[in-house]
């Protein structure tokens, strides 16, 4: 006799059965109210939401920054973000929180905004096409 696990989505990442990142990424997204670059750029400015930057050094290095991003690499977000947490970002202030992940073409992203709402953090959501849609948007970048 086997237990039933609950499937995958933005709750949970235990599926019944394998699946791959495709279909993962499909059924987390689900869940997720993804932002498009303009958007995302004009919420910022207004003051409505927090953009994090989670790609690694070597691409921000290579490809620059958007500016009033709050950067924080990947193995750091749970952390950083969590508002009840010890180590989280000024930031960080409240489960009210928009924030919008920023990887560099929108997968990462996605996985890591989950990860976000599962923390309580219910607005979280990511960047469609990462930082290379930002920056094919003609949106503003600054040099690392």
């Amino acid at each position: 006799m086997t237990a039933e696990r609950p499937v995958a989505s933005a709750r949970s990442v235990t599926a019944e059965r394998p699946v791959g990142i495709d279909e993962l990424l499909e059924r987390v997204r689900a869940d997720l109210d993804r932002v498009e670059a303009v958007a995302a750029h004009e919420a910022a400015e207004a003051g409505d939401t927090l953009l994090v930057d989670i790609r690694y050094a070597a691409l921000r290095e290579r490809d620059g920054l958007i500016p009033g991003a709050l950067v924080v690499e990947r193995n750091e977000l749970e952390w950083r973000l969590d508002p009840q947490g010890s180590h989280r970002a000024p930031e960080a202030t409240s489960h009210d929180l928009r924030v919008v992940v920023v990887c560099n073409e929108g997968y990462a992203s996605s996985l890591a905004a989950v990860s976000l709402r599962q923390l309580g953090l219910h607005r979280a959501t990511d960047l469609v096409g990462g930082f290379q849609a930002w920056r094919t948007a003609g949106l503003p970048v600054a040099t690392a």
